[in-house]
């Protein structure tokens, strides 16, 4: 029986050290090396204090700020408890939701297509991006926030649309708290309702 058992226990005891953790090591070595901003969390920082991450989406609610899309993960953009509402289309619960929130932009900019990711919350609830249409949507309602030309915010928009990879895969996408910050380096803080 010892002569089976230490055999396992050994071979056991190798294959723990090589996949739980000189694989792990040497993996976060590579991604450090070749993605090293990436690897730390794609942080953002704003006079020496980090404000987010590209990756992970922030709720922005002023009139003055672009808005992400909706999140469904806790009680909004929150990254311990991320994921999707998990409802069915059919659902009466996420077709209510999503009509009043098509409603209430169809409200504020009337006879324009709603952008289906200003009403849709995305699988993770952290989703950071916004298509350029919906940003292109928010213009006007925040350039009257912050008194500025409409020009000049659609001009911000067009700067931060990044195009899809390779010019192949994925959508062309907007970080909004990137968007956002851009907007308040132009030094006109949003009026306050």
């Amino acid at each position: 029986m010892l002569s089976q058992t230490r055999p396992a226990v050994v071979l056991l005891g190798a294959m723990i050290a090589i996949t739980g953790l000189c694989y792990p090591l040497a993996m976060t070595g590579v991604a450090s090396m070749l993605f090293p901003d990436q690897a730390r969390g794609s942080l953002i920082v704003r006079d020496g204090t980090i404000v987010g991450s590209a990756r992970i989406g922030q709720a922005f609610t002023s009139p003055g700020h672009f808005h992400g899309r909706p999140s469904a993960a806790g009680d909004g953009y929150d990254a311990a408890n991320s994921g999707g509402t998990n409802l069915a289309p059919t659902n009466r619960a996420l077709i209510e939701a999503v009509r009043d929130r098509t409603m209430a932009l169809a409200h504020a900019a009337p006879g324009v297509r709603v952008p289906v990711d200003l009403v849709t919350s995305s699988a993770s609830g952290l989703d950071p991006d916004i298509s350029p249409q919906a940003a292109q949507l928010q213009v006007a309602r925040v350039a009257a926030a912050r008194s500025l030309a409409e020009d000049a915010v659609t001009h911000l928009v067009e700067r931060g649309v990044r195009p899809p990879f390779l010019g192949l895969f994925g959508p062309a996408a907007v970080n909004v708290l990137q968007l956002n910050l851009a907007l308040d380096g132009l030094g006109t803080p949003p009026a306050r309702p």
